[in-house]
Order: structure tokens, then C-alpha cells, then sequence
């Protein structure tokens, strides 16, 4: 029993018109034929469907499609595809991070050129967000310092800031893989260097503010999923490494 054309783009969700193009250039040609003289899609069909789909998501042109069912069993194109779908989840997630940070520097106000930007942000506009980031802390003492400080920044400074941010993101990780507790007195040095470098680059950051920021490191799902690429479990740690040096340093 084979299907329909109709059947068939229901089921893929695709047009009638999509199939009868992928049949005209022989892409995809229903097996069967009814006793009518109609043509009809079987299993194997479909397979190949979801196959042209699988490759059109990833940005593959009909003719590499094409090309690459034909030189390749249906277990190499699953390969093919697992691996692919890989790495766009990794770029997805470098694109994420991207953000994440393009929203950060929003917040406190960067002022480079457009190469300047990409070559520290990567591809994403950090003004994209500056409508949340002003809504968010416009309003506040440290925001007004914030961008009185950065809009002094050039690329040098944000290059060298970034490079600061990651070589302690690397510390604190390697506490973590140590096994020290969040409270112990590694952990909270590299809080207490957290507080600082906020302060040296940004505004004053209190113990008060800290411990705000560490809730939100937590609560915010974007901060968390931030802290969380150093290293898993890094949000938490640092939440409970931020709150235990304000105990022990106020």
C-alpha cells in the first residue's frame, strides 16, 4: 500500500508542489504506481523524505542533497547528519554565550567600531539589547558609573578585561575540580577577586551588591547557563563562595 502525494506532504509537512519539484529533478520519485496509472509514495520514499529534510534543515543545496544520498548508505547519512546537528549545536551555543556577553557589555556601555565589536563579541550587536539592559538598571547609581567608566574603553581594554574574565573563570573552576568546599578559603579569595574585578572595571561593587549579583547568577537563567559553560555546577558554587566571603569579610 503506497501513499498518496497528498498523504505524503501532510506528513512531512511539505507542499504537493515541493514533491512534484523533488520528482521533476529526480530527487525523490514515488516507487509504485497505482491501477490507475497514479503515482504513489512508499516506506522507502519516506525515508528518503525525511532524509531531504534532515539536509535541507542543515543548509544543504537539491544538488549536494543529491550527490550525497547517492554515494552513501542510509547508517552513513545518519552519521553524517548526528554529526553535523554536533557542531551546529556547538556554534548555537558559541552564539549564545555571544549574546550573553553582548548583553553584559550592554548593560555597562561599550564604545568601539564595528570591527572593534566583532573581534571582541564575535558576531552579535550588543545594541541589540540595550533596551532591556537600560530598563533593567538605567535607573541605578552603578549603571550611571558603569557607563561613565566604559565609554573610556577601547579595544585593548575590553580584549584585556575579556582575557582577566576567562583566566579566573579557569581558577575557579580548577577549585571546583580540587574538591574545595564553596566556603573554603580558595573559593572565597576567587569570590572576593570576583568582587574586585567588577569594582576596578565597572562601579563599586559592595558586599550587599555581591551577594545580589550571586542570587541573580542563580535565578536568571541566562547568568546561570553562562556560568554554568565554564563549568556545570560553577552558578551554584559561586553563589555559595560569594555569600560565605561577604559573611566572613563584612
Amino acid at each position: 500500500m503506497g501513499y498518496p502525494v497528498s498523504r505524503v506532504a501532510a506528513l512531512a509537512g511539505v507542499t504537493v508542489r515541493t514533491l512534484h519539484h523533488y520528482d521533476e529533478i529526480g530527487l525523490l520519485v514515488p516507487g509504485e504506481r497505482t491501477a490507475a496509472g497514479y503515482r504513489v509514495y512508499t516506506d522507502g520514499d519516506l525515508e528518503r523524505l525525511q532524509q531531504i529534510r534532515y539536509y535541507r534543515e542543515l543548509g544543504f543545496g537539491l544538488d549536494e542533497i543529491a550527490a550525497l544520498l547517492a554515494a552513501t548508505d542510509p547508517r552513513e547519512h545518519f552519521r553524517r547528519q548526528h554529526q553535523l546537528l554536533l557542531e551546529r549545536i556547538k556554534k548555537l551555543q558559541e552564539m549564545v554565550t555571544a549574546i550573553e556577553f553582548a548583553m553584559e557589555a550592554q548593560k555597562v556601555g561599550v564604545n568601539l567600531t564595528p570591527e572593534e565589536r566583532f573581534e571582541v563579541f564575535g558576531d552579535f550587536e550588543p545594541e541589540q539589547y540595550e533596551d532591556e539592559a537600560q530598563e533593567r538598571w538605567g535607573g541605578t547609581d552603578a549603571y550611571a558609573e558603569s557607563q561613565r567608566r566604559t565609554s573610556r574603553y577601547g579595544k585593548a581594554d575590553w580584549l584585556r578585561f575579556k582575557a582577566e574574565s576567562e583566566d579566573w573563570g579557569r581558577r575557579f573552576a580548577a577549585v571546583m575540580d580540587g574538591g574545595q568546599p564553596a566556603d573554603g578559603e580558595a573559593a572565597t579569595e576567587l569570590a572576593e577577586e570576583h568582587r574586585q574585578q567588577i569594582s576596578r572595571w565597572f562601579y563599586e561593587c559592595t558586599y550587599e551588591i555581591h551577594t545580589g549579583l550571586a542570587d541573580m547568577y542563580v535565578e536568571d537563567p541566562r547568568f546561570t547557563a553562562y556560568y554554568e559553560k565554564i563549568k556545570p555546577g560553577m552558578a551554584r558554587f559561586l553563589n555559595e563562595a560569594i555569600h560565605a566571603n561577604a559573611v566572613a569579610r563584612s
